[in-house]
């Protein structure tokens, strides 16, 4: 027989869901029959799978121990020596705001070597590595493209995690700005591109029966420097489909430099041999949002890395909160 014990962070979960955290090697048809055959039991009575769950509940799972409990889950690497690749913006008890650098992934993956910014936030956090599998691992609680670099928010509980989906599914309050370089020229200093794009997981058998679905996306823009060959730009958006920004300067014939999925690659070949540039130009340079525990706000800005920043140096254009250089290349 397992038993576990209700932890303060755990409290208010679904039983089902709690027991299903807990064997995650059991398939889930068998998770609902163990509760539907009373093997799983809640302070000494028959567990129901819809009960909410409080602190200090004693959870009795009938079976055999070793063959119910999860085996480690596949997948990622050992935290880099000499402490995290990321810098720290922010932290409090309920949440870790980091910089994460251009090759960090964020999460373990098919193709993903090396540690993933899962791995190092809880290396920095000190993440025990025999937690129970019922309870919460600090985890990111938005996506961050692995080339992609600055600010991301790490949830360090299950309910800095409920309130940050909730927040950010919601998206009224958040507020994501971007520094992105991109080809060209922009035809006017700031606009809006209202575009929608296809469904990025959308399966074959889907598409074939219901057509390509289309997801409203709305990015906006302003001119902070350019030039005939490039501009440097504010992005804001509004919406967070999968590569909305890339994507959507794509399609307006302004591809992001470095890109090597969207972008343009002579372009690309071009920035690398003029200007140094060896990863995407796309930077996650500020957050603003409320704070899941309290409402207060969170108003979080990443600077500009180094070797982007070298980047516009050698284009002549301006960083952000730099004056404009001299000469007639660009215009801030």
């Amino acid at each position: 027989m397992l038993e576990f014990k209700v932890s303060a962070d755990a409290a208010g979960q679904r039983l089902d869901k709690y027991v299903r955290r807990a064997l995650r090697d059991v398939p889930l048809s068998h998770v609902f029959k163990m509760l539907r055959t009373r093997k799983v039991r809640v302070n000494g009575q028959r567990g129901r799978a819809e009960q909410l769950l409080a602190e200090g509940d004693l959870v009795a799972i009938r079976g055999d121990g070793e063959r119910l409990l999860a085996a480690p889950a596949p997948g990622g690497g050992a935290p880099a020596r000499g402490g995290p690749r990321f810098g720290v913006l922010f932290e409090d008890e309920a949440v870790l705001a980091v910089d994460k650098p251009a090759g960090l992934a964020a999460h373990p993956g098919t193709g993903i070597e090396g540690s993933t910014l899962v791995e190092e936030a809880r290396a920095y956090l000190r993440v025990p590595a025999d937690l129970p599998p019922t309870e919460f691992k600090p985890s990111p609680a938005h996506r961050l493209d692995r080339e992609t670099s600055g600010v991301v928010l790490v949830a360090k509980s299950r309910k800095a995690m409920s309130g940050l989906t909730a927040i950010f599914t919601d998206g009224a309050e958040v507020r994501k700005s971007y520094l992105a370089l991109v080809k060209g020229k922009m035809p006017r200093e700031s606009g809006t591109i209202d575009l929608p794009l296809s469904e990025h997981e959308q399966t074959a058998r889907s598409r074939e029966r219901r057509g390509v679905n289309f997801q409203e996306a709305v990015t906006h823009y302003q001119v902070l420097g350019s030039m005939k060959e490039a501009s440097l730009l504010s992005v804001r958006i509004e919406t967070g489909r999968t590569h909305q920004i890339r994507r959507h300067l794509q399609a307006v014939g302004h591809p992001v430099a470095g890109d090597r999925r969207h972008g343009d690659f002579p372009f690309n070949r071009s920035a690398r041999q003029r200007w140094g540039l060896d990863r995407m130009f796309l930077h996650a340079w500020k957050l603003s949002l409320p704070h899941p525990l309290g409402g207060r706000r969170l108003d979080l800005a990443a600077p500009l890395p180094a070797e982007l920043r070298e980047v516009l140096k050698r284009a002549n254009l301006p960083a952000p909160g730099e004056p404009p250089a001299r000469g007639p290349a660009h215009r801030s």
